[in-house]
Parts: structure tokens; sequence; C-alpha cells
């Protein structure tokens, strides 16, 4: 069975990153005009996102909390969580590519055969653009997350994008930190833009 894979939500300072894995037939996404999510209006990614969960053999996906990003940031690498949440989706005898994190896709490739002993795995960059089934993994990370973002935004207001370069997503930290003494709930505290912000995490 062949089966692609890819993320949503590795750069954002607030929420989980979502990790999915889809598989089935490459023909069947292609007729369903998948494409990278980031080239989708949410209301499309929704309606393909029905679609997928329709034609595909099997769909999996990780919620990966802030907590666990934070821990992964202070020791092994972004990269390294990544590949073990990935190693845990990845079934003997199928056949995976994977939307590549690293800048070197040998590098990961490698490190998840090793980690899987599945020999069919090829990492690439922008596999999102050039495989139906990475694309409908790609709108199956992107839904979850934004669904899960929906439910933080209910819990601590509006933050706007929740990416370090939206300076409404800053100011929404610096002024709940000026208030409240502390950050909100679902804040990646490892991040650059949250130690700018705090002064130290050496209280968090």
């Amino acid at each position: 069975m062949k089966c692609g894979c890819d993320e949503a939500g590795r750069g954002p300072v607030i929420g989980p990153m979502v990790i999915a894995v889809v598989c089935g037939n490459d023909d069947v996404f292609r007729a369903l005009g998948v494409r990278d999510s980031k080239m989708l209006s949410p209301q499309r990614r929704e309606a393909l996102f029905e679609r997928i969960h329709e034609v595909s053999d099997s769909i999996s996906h990780v919620i990966v909390k802030e907590e666990e990003i934070d821990r992964a940031v202070s020791q092994n690498g972004l990269n390294t969580l990544e590949a073990q949440v990935i190693s845990g989706m990845i079934r003997e005898g199928n056949e995976y590519v994977i939307d590549c994190p690293d800048i070197n896709e040998k590098r990961f490739t490698d490190l998840l055969v090793k980690m899987t002993g599945n020999i069919n795995i090829r990492a690439e960059h922008k596999a999102d653009l050039k495989y139906p089934l990475v694309s409908a993994a790609s709108i199956v990370a992107k839904v979850l997350r934004d669904r899960e973002i929906a439910r933080i935004r209910v819990e601590i207001g509006d933050f706007g994008s929740g990416y370090p370069s939206d300076p409404r997503t800053v100011e929404f930290l610096r002024s709940y930190f000026k208030k409240n003494g502390r950050l909100p709930p679902h804040i990646r505290k490892s991040w650059k833009t949250v130690n700018s912000i705090t002064g130290t995490l050496d209280s968090y």
C-alpha cells in the first residue's frame, strides 16, 4: 500500500503540531484534486477532508502537544521528534513518501529507515506539491490542526495566526503576560519569541 505523510503547525508559537499519514491509490487522490493544503481555502480543505476519508485505504494522525515540542527542542531537536512520531505510524510492507522537514533529505530518510526497519521510505522536499497522497496528508493534518486552534481561541482569545512573524500574535502574548504575569496555555515556551517577551523561562 502506498502512503503519504505530512505535518501542519511545525513553526507556530501557539498550538500543537499535527502529523498525518494517508494511504491509498495515487490516481484516486489525483482525481479528487488534492493539493498542498496551503494552496486551498479553509472551505475547500474541509470538503476534501471528508472526501479523503471516504476514498482512502487508511488514515492515521498524531497531535503533538506543545510540551512535547518544547522537550524535543531542548533535547534532541524537532526533526528527531517528528521522525519518532512518523515512525510510530509506519507499517511494514507499505511504501511511504514523506514531506521532508530536514534540510538533508537522505539524513531524514535514513533516520526513518533505521527507526522502523522499513526500507520503502523516501523523504523529499516539497513532496506535498508532487505527490497526491502527501497532498492528502497535508490536508488532513491542516484541517485537524485548524480545529485544535479553533478550540484554543475559544479558551484563550483571538491571537491572530499564532506564528512568530505575526505582530498580532506577538502583541497578544506580550499583553497576556503583562496582565497575568504568566503565559497562556498552549504556548511553545522554547520559541525565541516567548523568551523575548518573558526575559527568562527559568520560572516555567
